[in-house]
């Protein structure tokens, strides 16, 4: 552990206003018997999830489905960043705690707005090229006045409630392997339990339990075996040994858990879901390919660290189907008998019951269209898996449902005890997966082991739109007895915010679109909505101060979609990224600016206005264009778009104006001119010649889309 200078902690920190009422209002006092009596509650907003069992449910009334057409805006916050913005806040007091992008925090006076303290980590820029997924976070845990965030750079933060200082600090990764950290800590009787990620740059995935009063190290989970010459950590890595294939322990294996945590008091069960294998796209052979304890729902001893039982729901795991989408428990009556569930609306696109005692299966049933399982044996657990789905032995293209981006991702469902209704927030988003048949590790990119370039969008419009008209997203709100959908709500495309319902009968969404959404929850009748100016991805959450009720959500768009998509999440429905804190109230009199005018041109740089960029008129080889492609798709895509088309939140290559001038170019891919900004040197993987290449491609694509363009109109 690593504590912290009084001076170091002071520069960090921006106390505003804090007088001694303030302090006593903001201490965040928080203990085992209000985390696991939040109905007593229920004006407060405890945990991310709102309460152990994760359900995102509130007993509110205050604000309900014959009223909710009142909902306006109480206050807002603008925050100083143009990354995406995935944290649920917590309250607790009439304080309101938060996170942002590059893992600041902050607290609120959650009456009005105002802005109490403010907490910036400092995680330097460069640690951006190891996240996979943007630099998001997804909020912060509670206990006994401190307030508790994880970095994008691996350390677990304990602050003070009322000052934002810092108390203490731990490294909980290897600063040496390519670990970040973007999921909201739990605090779980004096214990604060916190995951990674990192699987496709190669680390081995695990879930921690720090001291809350101290941080030192309580007890470590692996979710995959390490190396055999050093011996296993337990029985249990050592049989998940026998089937992984290759050198998993040189290579990281990756099976993060990257996402967030359930938990029930009386079993003393933690619940967590954890992520694929790197690479995805692995090598035909006849070793046993389950990976275990990947692409799985976990259970263990939250006291101890002490292995309960597992659910793998993807075995051998090759789509990038992580089981990292939260878990929502409930009480079920199942064949006329009361059963405590576990539920998860999977990434693979099927929704699984589990019994949490144990995890046994009673039932899994496919929630959006699938095609590469048949269904899931009721018997074995095991999915019945299509031939044609296993591109890595197959050698051809197949086009997957869901895709890579999954039928529901990390953006949370909801359950309703009142409706016994699930409410996901659900996509169609197919993929072509083709197996990388000359697949090299790499450092600085994502090691997925299939063929970045092939599956590229190409320039064609007919292709894109064919592309475009297979996106879909939609709000289900599903029986989870019956496994089946009782009402669907369409949106304009997919990746689309995260979910609340409220004993109001109601169930609120943002949407990539630029909208916040009321609907009843009884049968989907759209009541209400808001104009957010920007794409909202986090979940909404809810509190009532003096009995006056609120509703609030993280504006802005972000997240892996729109790094990696391109135009595709550009003409989604998608609006240019304005990071804000939205906080709604009946007869609420607050008003946002007015959204400056933006291009509307696909590939845009979002947020830029006026004229179009032109291309540099330089002549391009277009064999050097064509190796350029290759390498770009491989070690630039991820961040910058696919085909070259930023999604906005990072820049257009096609039009820097380092591509017309070399020196220019060579000093931010090379040496790492920009790294403070999250562009790191390549020179130790990219060699002058392919360089050189990329910056030909991105000079190629530059003119593509200039020629793609409408002429101008004659004025008339």
């Amino acid at each position: 552990m690593r504590l912290l200078p009084a001076v170091a902690a002071l520069a960090a920190c921006t106390v505003l206003g804090a007088d001694a009422a303030d302090a006593d209002r903001a201490s965040g006092w928080v203990d085992a018997a209000a985390l696991t009596g939040v109905a007593a509650s229920a004006n407060d907003w405890l945990t991310t999830g709102h309460d152990y069992a994760d359900t995102r449910f509130s007993a509110l009334t205050a604000i309900d489905a014959g009223n909710v057409s009142r909902l306006r805006l109480a206050w807002s916050y603008d925050l100083d960043t143009h990354r995406g913005q995935e944290a649920t806040p917590v309250e607790v007091d009439g304080v309101l705690y938060t996170t942002s992008a590059w893992s600041k925090v902050y607290a609120f006076d959650a009456r009005s707005g105002r802005l109490l303290w403010h907490f910036d980590p400092q995680v330097p820029g460069r640690v951006a090229v190891h996240a996979c997924c943007d630099v998001v976070n997804r909020g912060v845990a509670l206990w006994q006045g401190r307030v508790y965030v994880a970095t994008l750079d691996g350390r677990l933060i304990a602050l003070d409630a009322r000052t934002g200082h810092p108390v203490w600090s731990v490294m909980t990764v290897d600063p040496k392997r390519p670990y970040t950290v973007t999921g909201a800590p739990l605090a779980v009787n004096g214990r604060i339990i916190i995951g990674n990620a990192g699987a496709e740059f190669g680390v081995r995935g695990y879930v921690s339990a720090y001291d809350a009063a101290s941080g030192h190290l309580l007890w470590r989970f692996y979710t995959i075996p390490g190396d055999p010459a050093r011996g296993f950590e337990s029985a249990l890595l050592e049989r998940a040994a026998s089937t992984w294939s290759g050198q998993w322990w040189k290579d990281g294996g990756g099976a993060t858990v990257w996402n967030s945590f359930s938990y029930d008091p009386q079993l003393d069960l933690l619940y967590f879901g954890t992520g694929n294998v790197q690479p995805w796209g692995r090598k035909p052979s006849g070793e046993p390919a389950d990976s275990l304890l990947s692409a799985s729902i976990i259970a263990v001893h939250a006291s101890s660290g002490e292995y309960a039982w597992h659910y793998q729901a993807t075995p051998g795991d090759i789509w990038d189907y992580d089981s990292t989408q939260n878990l929502a428990l409930a009480s079920l009556e199942i064949g006329g008998r009361p059963r405590q569930v576990i539920m998860q609306a999977s990434k693979n696109g099927f929704f699984y019951v589990l019994d949490r005692t144990n995890g046994q299966l009673i039932s899994a049933q496919p929630f959006v269209p699938v095609t590469w399982a048949q269904g899931v044996d009721p018997k074995s657990g095991r999915p019945r898996v299509n031939p044609e789905a296993r591109y890595d032995r197959t050698g051809k293209v197949w086009v997957g449902q869901p895709g890579a981006g999954g039928a529901h991702n990390w953006q949370p469902m909801s359950y309703s005890p009142l409706t016994a209704l699930v409410y996901i927030p659900a996509q169609e988003m197919p993929f072509p997966f083709l197996a990388d048949a000359g697949f090299k590790r790499t450092t600085l990119a994502p090691n997925m082991g299939i063929d970045q370039a092939a599956t590229s969008l190409p320039p064609d419009p007919q292709v894109k739109a064919q592309a475009l008209a297979g996106l879909k997203g939609y709000l289900l709100a599903w029986d989870p007895l019956a496994q089946r959908v009782r009402w669907r709500a369409e949106h304009p495309g997919p990746w689309n915010g995260g979910v609340l319902t409220t004993a109001g009968n109601l169930v609120f969404q943002g949407t990539a679109a630029g909208e916040l959404v009321a609907y009843r929850a009884s049968d989907g009748a759209r009541l209400w909505s808001f104009a957010t100016q920007t794409g909202v991805i986090a979940a909404p959450m809810t509190y009532a101060i003096a009995g006056r009720q609120y509703v609030t959500v993280m504006a802005g768009w972000g997240g892996v979609f729109p790094l990696v998509s391109g135009e595709l999440a550009f003409k989604s429905g998608r609006l240019p990224n304005r990071s804000r804190v939205l906080s709604f109230a009946l007869d609420g009199t607050a008003k946002l600016p007015d959204a400056p005018a933006t291009s509307a041109s696909a590939g845009h740089p979002a947020g830029a206005a006026g004229s179009e960029p032109t291309a540099p008129t330089v002549r391009v080889d277009p064999v050097a264009a064509a190796q350029g492609a290759r390498v770009y798709a491989r070690h630039c895509g991820y961040c910058h778009g696919d085909a070259a088309v930023s999604g906005g939140l990072t820049p257009d290559l096609r039009y820097t104006p380092a591509l017309a001038n070399p020196a220019l170019f060579r000093a931010i891919v090379n040496d790492g001119a920009l790294e403070s900004q999250g562009m790191v040197a390549f020179r130790g993987e990219l060699d002058a010649q392919s360089q050189d290449a990329v910056r030909a491609y991105l000079i190629q694509r530059a003119h593509q889309s200039a020629s793609a363009r409408p002429a101008p109109q004659a004025a008339r």
